[in-house]
């Protein structure tokens, strides 16, 4: 068995371990849902987002969040920078979905990172 066998056995086993670390969530891609597959979501934070000078807008900000997952999971398809993904908050098609945007998405290995930003109030 290769380094890289091993490793494609550990995504599902270790990485995205639904008792250790992931979590059940529906994602809507490229118009397909994926449901029900494990992801782990971390770094979900706000931050003050960058106003130009012609920008009048009050009490918005830069949501951003790093998504992980399996290649598998999302059928082979790797987000890409630019497009909309939405990810729900519960397990199964149900809950609310909140609406991101790719900022750079890198698969490692059959592992998914794909870093997220959203503008919320």
């Amino acid at each position: 068995m290769s380094f890289k066998d091993m490793v494609a056995e550990d995504v599902h086993s270790v990485f995205l371990n639904l008792d250790e670390y992931a979590e059940r969530r529906t994602i809507q891609y490229d118009g397909a849902v994926y449901q029900d597959i494990p992801i782990v979501m971390s770094g979900l934070k706000e931050q003050d987002r960058r106003q130009l000078t012609s920008d009048h807008v009050q009490g918005l900000f830069l949501v951003s969040s790093v998504l992980h997952c399996a290649l598998s999971d999302l059928d082979g398809h790797q987000p890409e920078k630019g497009q909309r993904i939405r990810i729900n908050d519960e397990e199964g098609a149900v809950g609310f979905f909140r609406e991101f945007y790719v900022a750079s998405s890198v698969c490692e290995m059959g592992m998914l990172r794909v870093e997220l930003e959203a503008i919320d109030e």
